[in-house]
């Protein structure tokens, strides 16, 4: 898939998102993409299990990376503030607010959402009952600091600025998705009490391109994924299957 990049005289280019079935990282990128209408190819690879072209494509062996083919001669770029940046100076529909002193406080909140994924992953890694309700009581600060910053918006409506989307939405959507499946494990307070989060949240599960940014089967391979760990959420997994009662037998 092709199209023109916007700035004149600039050749024509193929975009290749290389991403993984459950980086949040990946879903920004490509929610950001959806939401200018750019055509791109997704490449889904195994982070277990590299391939040799990628590794030596990515100089921190991380994804997401987006390859831009420009008249044959193909890029990378690493890194997904990086990508944000680049789509956002070379494409139509920008998601950055125009005033330099809000799009400032943008990227801020964006590094806030980069600082909340590595608070869910501390979370859901959290080997003992006292470190996993630490790190529940951390990560309830941090949206509580959220809310306090919505109920400041100065224009009404659905999304971090009120009316329109951005990039910080973007970047929520996918923190948000993680409390889909821990929502289905037990219910951890970390979003109670904190409606304007609550009707962020809604708002962004009903986004398309936040929808279309991961497979049907994201929530199937995010609870396999935390199943897997040697954390205390494994185990409050473990007990929640041993305690949901197996479907009647019918006999004819």
């Amino acid at each position: 898939m092709k199209h023109e990049i916007c700035k004149a005289g600039e050749a024509v280019s193929k975009l290749t998102l290389v991403s993984h079935h459950l980086c949040p990282y990946v879903q920004r990128a490509a929610i950001a993409l959806a939401e200018k209408g750019v055509p791109f190819e997704r490449v889904m690879i195994d982070l277990a299990d590299k391939p040799a072209w990628f590794r030596a494509r990515s100089p921190l062996g991380k994804v997401p990376l987006l390859s831009v083919d420009r008249g044959g001669q193909e890029t990378e770029i690493f890194e997904s503030a990086v990508i944000l940046e680049f789509l956002e100076e070379t494409e139509a529909n920008p998601l950055h607010p125009a005033d330099p002193l809000t799009r400032a406080r943008h990227r801020a909140w964006i590094e806030f959402g980069s600082a909340t994924l590595n608070a869910i992953g501390r979370f859901y890694a959290a080997s003992s009952e006292a470190a996993f309700t630490a790190e529940s009581k951390g990560l309830s600060a941090m949206f509580d600091r959220l809310e306090a910053e919505l109920a400041g918006r100065t224009s009404p409506g659905p999304w971090f600025a009120g009316e329109r989307f951005s990039l910080v939405d973007a970047v929520y959507g996918p923190i948000f998705r993680y409390f889909d499946v821990f929502d289905e494990i037990g219910d951890f307070g970390i979003l109670g009490g904190k409606p304007l989060v609550q009707a962020w949240r809604r708002a962004l599960s009903e986004r398309q391109s936040v929808k279309d940014a991961v497979d049907p089967d994201y929530p199937q391979r995010l609870e396999a994924f935390l199943r897997a760990k040697a954390s205390h959420l494994s185990e409050l997994i473990r007990q929640r299957d041993q305690a949901t009662p197996l479907p009647e037998a019918r006999y004819a």
